[in-house]
């Protein structure tokens, strides 16, 4: 059985501070119509669980349309890490981690209305940690694989130079440490910096961290 591990958007989620928050109204009714109900989306590209495209922190990087699909389908192994502020190498090393996608649990139920003040980063030598282990998708339940605060993207920009993609606030909540095949498709959008994705995870027999 697949697991929804994507967060539902609602005109109360919670946004970064200076981006757009999400919206969705029905501004054509099938009462006005006679026919239809026609909804109405407000939102950034990175809002609820989220991809982003290189474009998103590299003026030159890869937008979202030319992003490979294939890097967004696969194996995965999600890890729990709690009470952590930074997520460093020692830390990923103590778990036996397979397939290309890691994803990191931090908490254990998620409250979507609130932004956090702080969230637990990866440290650049986790970064590097990952890559030598053939990781090409990293994912994490939180806003953000930095810092909050912080303005260099260190984080970012150490996954994508070694060629690893970043998706951002998934809900781990039903999924516990274990081995999973896993699926996110970004909307294709031409020229945009992130996308908005319905991912999931389905169980990989029994085999645990």
């Amino acid at each position: 059985m697949w697991i929804d591990i994507t967060q539902t958007l609602t005109n109360d989620i919670a946004h970064w501070p200076e981006d757009t928050p999400f919206s969705f109204e029905v501004p054509v009714t099938k009462k006005d119509t006679g026919s239809v109900n026609i909804g109405k989306v407000t939102t950034s590209t990175h809002i609820g669980t989220h991809i982003d495209a290189p474009f998103h922190f590299d003026d030159n990087g890869q937008t979202v349309e030319a992003l490979d699909i294939n890097r967004y389908i696969g194996e995965a192994t999600v890890i729990e890490v709690y009470g952590q502020e930074k997520i460093t190498e020692v830390l990923l090393s103590e778990h036996d981690i397979k397939g290309t996608i890691l994803l990191v649990k931090t908490q254990r139920s998620y409250e979507t209305g609130i932004f956090p003040e702080a969230v637990p980063a990866l440290t650049e030598a986790a970064a590097e940690y990952i890559a030598s282990l053939g990781i090409k998708l990293f994912g994490i339940d939180v806003p953000s694989v930095d810092d909050i605060d912080s303005k260099d993207l260190k984080i970012h920009h150490t996954l994508y130079h070694n060629d690893i993609m970043i998706i951002e606030n998934v809900v781990l909540e039903e999924a516990l440490g274990g081995y999973y095949d896993f699926i996110a498709l970004p909307l294709k959008i031409e020229g945009a910096d992130g996308s908005l994705v319905r991912a999931a995870v389905k169980k990989r027999g029994s085999d645990n961290v």
